[in-house]
């Protein structure tokens, strides 16, 4: 088996090839375009595993080197660094210790998505650009207004029909009226681009089941339930609750020493897109579920508002990770016990019934 070490970069790509001895067979720079890819693949010795730093060419490369190799493996970067820390560092030297890194089995290998999903979440990704930029037209569609001194309702703002209703009125100046069109424009046709996009990833025959799904969990939105299906994916790679929680971002890190230990604020080490939407459903949940609001009452006795949204938006978590992990709509605990024991009653009567004897009446 032959170890290749990939150092990407926009244009090119810095491999070395080494054997299990740890010799270099081959080393230098390709282009990375796949025709390049296709050429030099060919010059390669069989077997052949790679392994690649994630960055953001990571996914191409990897899915057009997947069918060619024995395997190929994506290193997490932070990690990488902390294992292949060295005072010289060239292209040349990170594609040499990725590959020792391979070769010796010391490789901090990251969970890689399937194609298909990774299109998908490119696509909701994309959304929450759209999401930025009607925030922004807003904000500068208000300071327009405070600038010319034109009074205005903040919620008013966020109406359809406010910016029409402002302009067949006289309070706007004749000087911001171009501007306010346009503003208006945009935000319409910003508006109707997100609304496609959720639609078509709603009617996507690989969510639609599992999005449904887990809009049944409480205060689960359309968003939450694309999000979570599309950033988490494959749900059995998180072996308990508590690895969830950190990859989600909703823990903070802890330095321990002798016995001084000391609780960090929220780890930057997270997926980023899940973090924000499962604590934005934080913030409105105790509006709508009773027993997230119980959660966050009890929370916030203790002094922080911020950590009583924290405690609900792990319990959300908890909930979303559930129904994936047993593939049924969510069932409250009280309903839960009352179904269960409804179903054993049945089951009995059945019994009974092909026992030949006469069905007692229930309760219920």
């Amino acid at each position: 088996m032959y170890y290749i070490g990939l150092d990407i970069h926009k244009k090119s790509i810095s491999f070395c090839v080494k054997d299990a001895g740890g010799q270099i067979y081959q080393q230098g720079k390709v282009a990375a375009t796949r025709p390049h890819l296709d050429a030099w693949m060919q010059s390669l010795p069989q077997p052949w595993t790679a392994a690649m730093e994630a960055t953001i060419f990571t996914g191409w490369i990897y899915d057009h080197l997947k069918p060619h190799a024995a395997a190929v493996k994506v290193a997490h970067p932070l990690m990488l660094r902390a294992i292949a820390a060295s005072k010289k560092k060239n292209d040349r030297v990170d594609a040499s210790k990725i590959a020792d890194c391979l070769r010796c089995d010391f490789l901090p290998e990251c969970y890689m998505d399937s194609l298909e999903i990774r299109e998908r979440r490119r696509t909701l990704r994309y959304r929450s650009l759209l999401v930025r930029q009607v925030v922004q037209l807003k904000t500068r569609l208000a300071s327009l207004l405070m600038e010319t001194g034109v009074s205005y309702d903040r919620q008013q703002l966020h109406r359809l029909g406010f910016v029409s209703e402002l302009l067949a009125s006289k309070d706007a100046t004749k000087s911001i009226r171009p501007l306010l069109r346009v503003s208006q424009d945009s935000i319409l046709r910003l508006r109707h681009i997100e609304s496609a996009l959720i639609r078509s990833l709603e009617r996507d025959p690989l969510l639609a089941e599992r999005v449904c799904r887990l809009q049944t969990v409480p205060c689960g939105g359309r968003i939450t339930a694309l999000t979570w299906a599309l950033e988490m994916d494959d749900i059995s790679r998180f072996r308990s609750i508590r690895q969830a929680i950190s990859y989600c971002g909703l823990c903070g890190d802890e330095q321990k020493s002798a016995d001084k230990a000391v609780r960090t604020p929220l780890s930057k080490g997270r997926n980023k897109h899940i973090q924000h939407v499962l604590v934005e459903a934080a913030k409105l949940a105790p509006r709508y579920d009773p027993n997230l609001a119980l959660l966050y009452a009890k929370e916030k006795q203790k002094g922080n508002a911020n950590r009583a949204t924290l405690a609900v938006a792990r319990k959300i978590l908890t909930y979303l990770l559930a129904v994936d992990r047993e593939q049924r709509d969510f069932v409250p605990v009280g309903e839960f016990h009352v179904a269960g024991h409804k179903n054993r009653n049945e089951e009995k009567i059945k019994i009974t019934r092909r026992a030949g004897c006469q069905v007692p009446p229930t309760a219920d």
